[in-house]
């Protein structure tokens, strides 16, 4: 209670001091010397205020919760709120080199008397008494020298046009009395709550300049961002989508191939930019297209298990003494070869099939083995039919042709794509039939190292046709330790891959790094029990609170369930990814490597990660195809660490 009477009479003290500084000055309205005081009370706790810098009127703060562009009024009116975005913009160019994001550059409107905290679009509209303790309430994305340097930035490169400096100064008239409007217990409480708040990730606030510039980016066309593991593609993914639903009336769609990463990035962005959050839709590609062709009317009669039951009943009869069981005897690899190449790639006749490019699958295949896996795909099909389901590609399917007999205005302004080189062609061009090639409609981010489904396309297949500066490729990793990065990159180093550019590209990639403190530890335990021990030890020896950074990952749904059961047991807090929504919780996240895509953790401990490369049946095209696919998911989750990667093996020959 000491501490909070102490706060309260220090605000008074600091509201009572602004009150007579803006006494002062002529010209101004009581409203506006309400809300410039105010701003000068937020002086004294580390922000800094300029007036007049970007437009006659408008005030420039600069805090701990970011830069803000304050006009003050009596109402929102159409031109005003256009010339503050005209403002704003112009602030946003301003801290861009700097490598400050535009979403931490946010318009707000000082009205008089109260108002609803809400705007026009991006426009914050705040009564005049509420200004203050708004922006003081802000998460905190700057350190106080941040914001120094940003505000001696403005100072510098903005001219000064009214030679206003607010600071709170030293020698004042008289303290007025108490200003019936000053909401003194909520300024003190955000000041407490300001205090007890951890600052929020960095990169939701700063990047590197060459990061601003393609968030900011006009695109004459559809545009893709590529660059290896670490990179920041997805941050700047993120950032672009808040950016477009800044720039635009309309919605922004942000999907993905995986169900549990759109929830984790929802949450991210609606820290980063809670003004636009809801404006931007994020969803996975199958759940997407499904409630799509809901809306429509169309009927989906999804169902996996009757899809693979009719699947297997075709492998049976046409698959099992076919020629291509000599190739490869399981039927997963022609369960692929169906819905990547042929359903994936929306291919309706043989004639098609017969002279595609199965592009990442080994085992070539001539005519006439091709024939037979043509006639095991009509065979599954009607057995599906017989059953009155659909399986995933379907549902894709026919939502393309439901868009495209669309007319008239695109359902969105814009579409970010975060690991395209996941989806199937039939995806992607879905995706691209939603805005066309619309500027600033398209952006697609991935990396084909990065894989983790079979097959592959080309951009020209989907008739995307990124031109000159619309292919940008991001080189420095922000992410990985040279340790970390150098255990990653030794596993698929003799793996050199075509991205969905056509560019063939070398498994060992060049990247530079900002980021040193990072240490790989390897564990080999002579049996499975042992080896367990250890990476009970290694969880239990983290420091208080690590466990809400820390991810142990599986390669199998199996291996899932085994360390489920065990950290179970020696009572560690699990949070399974596919619950897990980019919230903070003390727990350890628990995923396979795919479900890992598009995350990081400070700490990831990959148990008996060898322990899959010895399956298959050595030397054949299938084989070595299964093989570089896996050691591409373990490059994914090698890659997911910053700090500390634990590298668990076990040397027993039995050990599953």
């Amino acid at each position: 209670m000491r501490e909070v009477r102490r706060q309260e009479r220090l605000l008074r003290e600091q509201w009572e001091a602004a009150q007579g500084q803006v006494r002062r000055w002529g010209g101004v309205g009581d409203g506006q010397r309400r809300v410039l005081a105010q701003l000068l009370v937020l002086t004294a706790r580390g922000w800094r205020v300029l007036v007049g810098r970007v437009r006659s009127g408008d005030v420039l703060v600069v805090g701990p919760g970011g830069v803000f562009v304050v006009g003050i009024d009596d109402e929102v009116r159409d031109g005003a709120a256009a010339g503050l975005l005209a403002a704003t913009r112009v602030a946003e160019s301003a801290v861009a080199s700097l490598g400050m994001s535009p979403v931490a550059v946010q318009p707000v409107v000082a009205v008089s008397g109260q108002s609803p905290d809400r705007g026009p679009g991006r426009i914050r509209v705040l009564g005049e008494q509420e200004v203050g303790r708004v922006l003081l309430a802000q998460p905190r994305r700057l350190r106080a020298e941040s914001v120094r340097a940003i505000a001696d930035h403005l100072e510098r490169v903005l001219p000064d046009r009214e030679e206003v400096v607010l600071e709170l100064g030293t020698v004042l008239p008289p303290p007025a009395a108490p200003d019936g409007l000053f909401d003194l217990d909520g300024l003190r409480e955000a000041a407490l709550e300001g205090a007890r708040r951890a600052p929020i990730e960095q990169w939701m606030t700063f990047l590197h300049p060459d990061q601003v510039a393609l968030v900011r980016r006009n695109w004459s066309g559809p545009a893709r961002i590529s660059g290896p593991a670490g990179t920041g593609k997805t941050v700047v993914a993120l950032h672009r989508a808040a950016h477009l639903a800044r720039r635009t009336t309309g919605r922004i769609l942000y999907v993905t191939f995986a169900n549990n990463l759109p929830r984790v990035q929802s949450t991210f962005l609606r820290t980063m930019a809670p003004a636009v959050a809801d404006r931007v839709d994020f969803r996975s590609l199958h759940s997407w297209a499904q409630e799509f062709l809901q809306e429509r009317g169309v009927p989906v009669r999804l169902n996996g298990d009757k899809a693979e039951t009719a699947f297997s009943l075709a492998w049976k009869d046409l698959g099992r003494e076919s020629p291509l069981a000599r190739i490869d005897p399981g039927p997963a690899y022609w369960r692929e070869e169906i819905d990547y190449v042929i359903k994936g790639r929306g291919l309706t006749r043989f004639e098609e099939y017969a002279v595609v490019v199965r592009k990442r699958r080994r085992a070539g295949l001539h005519r006439t083995q091709r024939q037979s896996v043509w006639e095991l795909y009509e065979e599954y099909e009607a057995r599906r039919n017989e059953r009155g389901v659909h399986d995933f590609n379907d549902v894709l399917s026919l939502a393309l042709a439901e868009v495209s007999k669309e007319r008239g205005r695109p359902p969105y302004a814009a579409v970010v794509v975060d690991e395209v080189q996941d989806l199937t062609l039939v995806g992607v061009r879905l995706l691209h039939a939603l805005v066309g090639d619309a500027p600033n409609g398209l952006l697609l981010v991935g990396d084909g190292q990065q894989t983790v489904y079979p097959g592959g396309f080309r951009l020209t297949d989907a008739g995307i046709d990124i031109r000159g500066d619309r292919g940008q490729v991001l080189r420095t990793n922000y992410r990985n330790s040279r340790q970390i990065l150098d255990a990653a990159l030794a596993v698929v180093a003799d793996d050199a891959f075509e991205d969905i550019d056509g560019e063939p590209t070398p498994g060992r990639r060049d990247v530079d790094l900002t980021y040193h403190d990072g240490n790989v530890v390897r564990v080999a335990e002579p049996t499975v029990e042992a080896h367990d021990r250890e990476l009970v030890g290694a969880l239990q020896a983290l420091p208080d609170g690590a466990l809400a950074d820390t991810a142990l990952l599986c390669p199998s749904q199996w291996a899932l369930g085994h360390y489920q059961r065990l950290l179970a047991r020696a009572e560690i807090p699990v949070c399974r990814l596919e619950q897990y929504d980019g919230n903070p919780v003390d727990a350890v996240k628990l995923g396979t490597y795919r479900r890992a895509k598009g995350l990081e953790f400070k700490n990831v401990l990959l148990p008996r990660y060898d322990a899959d490369f010895a399956s298959g049946t050595p030397g054949t095209d299938t084989a070595r195809e299964r093989a570089e696919l896996r050691r591409s998911r373990l490059f994914v989750a090698m890659t997911r660490a910053r700090d500390l990667l634990w590298l668990g093996s076990v040397a027993e020959p039995s050990a599953r």
